[in-house]
């Protein structure tokens, strides 16, 4: 009798996930998600300014796959009864693909959550586009990707803002010199302020509080400083790491729990050397290639070779919509001094994007 493989969250990682285990495997295949449309994560930030998204809704990308789409709220899973808990009734599983993402970490600091916005979520995004309606003044918390991504889109395409990106670290941190150079060039251009090594202690309906008791104003609050998991695998007495991901072998299966694989945000990943893998697309979707290689291998009766081989090359930065950079990598991430600007490397960021979303229908492209 074939086995049952659930995959819950239909994020960029568990729906390539639920395709290719359909593909690679003669199991019966259930996704599960709590919205019936895939959202392009990476492009929250435009959506909050006006901007509009594809719609992309999950059961056409399924078409003809032999994916079951099963819309609902995960609530618990237990790994005993082997069980995935839905806000309406459950679901047995033989193997379980555990892929629930992340989302803005606000839990830190007092009065983010009644404050801050954040560009997690669709719902996330809209709720931001609605408090930008009357602002004059906003500050995005937080100086990496998608606080750099979220400043140069709300300087650009709302000049009449006041735009300023607060960060505990250096600014352009993870960035070479050229990277940085170009970096605070874009930020001059388009008037967004910058400041670094500056932190947040408190939120409130009028701004930012710092270490030092400085009230920063603000009439709009852009959280990005920080990402959490669902406790969902805790929960469940998977083993976790200090932020709740889920523990996973060099074949993305849980080491408490040879039934399961993490994968994604939600799994605390590391490569072959001992590197942790960092949250992103450009570790997630290769990396769940090799995931459900390694479960179908285990599904016909064979063993997975027990090393995860993945590299870096780039990180790609949109700086607004005519702008951009791509910053070369080693493959341990360590920047290079190779950067791409401008508007062709903003053209390249909408390709990665967009290749991001045809890796859906796609899923067993080369994905880095």
């Amino acid at each position: 009798m074939a086995e049952h493989i659930v995959v819950v969250g239909a994020g960029y990682a568990g729906l390539a996930a639920a395709k290719l285990a359909a593909k690679w495997t003669d199991s019966r295949v259930t996704l599960v998600n709590a919205r019936d449309r895939f959202v392009e994560r990476v492009l929250l930030h435009q959506l909050a300014v006006g901007q509009r998204m594809r719609d992309v809704p999950l059961a056409d990308v399924l078409k003809g796959t032999g994916v079951e789409l099963v819309v609902d709220r995960v609530t618990e899973i237990d790994p005993e009864a082997r069980e995935v808990g839905l806000t309406d009734g459950a679901l047995a599983y033989d193997r379980l693909i555990y892929a629930l993402g992340s989302y803005s970490d606000l839990s830190g600091v007092p009065g983010a959550t009644g404050h801050a916005h954040t560009v997690s979520t669709r719902e996330d995004a809209e709720e931001l586009a609605v408090a930008l309606e009357g602002a004059r003044a906003v500050a995005v918390v937080g100086g990496g990707l998608t606080g750099i991504e979220a400043a140069s889109e709300l300087a650009e395409s709302r000049p009449d803002l006041e735009v300023l990106l607060v960060t505990g670290g250096g600014f352009g941190d993870d960035l070479s010199d050229k990277g940085r150079r170009h970096l605070r060039g874009v930020f001059d251009r388009l008037g967004v302020r910058v400041r670094d090594h500056a932190h947040v202690t408190g939120v409130r309906a009028d701004g930012l509080v710092l270490d030092d008791g400085e009230l920063v104003g603000a009439d709009t609050v852009v959280w990005t400083a920080g990402f959490a998991v669902p406790d969902l695998a805790a929960r469940a007495g998977f083993a976790v790491d200090g932020r709740g991901r889920m523990l996973v072998d060099q074949t993305l299966t849980s080491i408490s729990h040879p039934e399961v694989q993490g994968i994604g945000d939600a799994a605390a990943m590391k490569r072959h050397d001992g590197l942790e893998l960092r949250m992103a697309c450009a570790t997630g979707l290769p990396t769940t290639q090799q995931a459900v290689r390694a479960l179908a291998k285990r599904v016909g009766g064979g063993e997975p070779a027990d090393r995860l081989d993945f590299r870096y090359h780039v990180r790609c930065v949109s700086l607004g919509r005519r702008d951009g950079l791509i910053q070369f990598v080693d493959a341990d991430d360590t920047p290079k001094e190779r950067v791409l600007t401008g508007r062709v490397a903003a053209v390249a960021k909408e390709l990665v994007v967009r290749g991001a979303l045809l890796f859906q229908s796609h899923p067993t492209m080369p994905a880095g």
